[in-house]
């Protein structure tokens, strides 16, 4: 019998400048840091997950720990990830990003009934805004 996964606990992006970045994010989403230095920032992301900006090229080397050893990721290139958010928060969140000067890049509707809206980061990552009914899943 295989294992069972139980779901995504981290995703991360590598950025030009984590403090940077870190504000983004924290005033955007209004993130809570929950820990953090010159290499790193780990947001907690709504309750179950942890959203972490890493410095790019600042994780290339391993990093001990006293409970044992990170091994060295890095990651280029425009990324993508994407945030849930409810259905009836869409228009809302559409109109708080336009208000702060963050250009909607795209909007889409999905065959099964969700929504998303598209945007660019700091580094040009692209963020998205996902309601419920873009995947079978979700």
């Amino acid at each position: 019998m295989m294992p069972k996964v139980n779901g995504i606990v981290e995703t991360c992006l590598h950025v030009a400048d984590v403090e940077t970045s870190a504000r983004f994010y924290e005033s955007l989403f209004g993130f809570r840091r929950m820990a953090g230095d010159a290499r790193f920032c780990a947001f907690d992301a709504g309750g179950r997950s942890v959203f972490l900006l890493f410095q790019r090229g600042g994780t290339l080397e391993q990093v001990k720990l006293p409970g044992g050893v990170i091994p060295p990721h890095d990651g280029s290139g425009h990324l993508h990830l994407a945030f849930a958010i409810s259905a009836e928060d869409l228009c809302a969140w559409e109109a708080r990003l336009i208000a702060i000067g963050i250009t909607v890049e795209s909007r889409v509707h999905w065959e099964l009934g969700g929504q998303s809206l598209y945007f660019r980061d700091p580094d040009q990552h692209l963020v998205e805004l996902v309601t419920p009914g873009v995947w079978p899943n979700y």
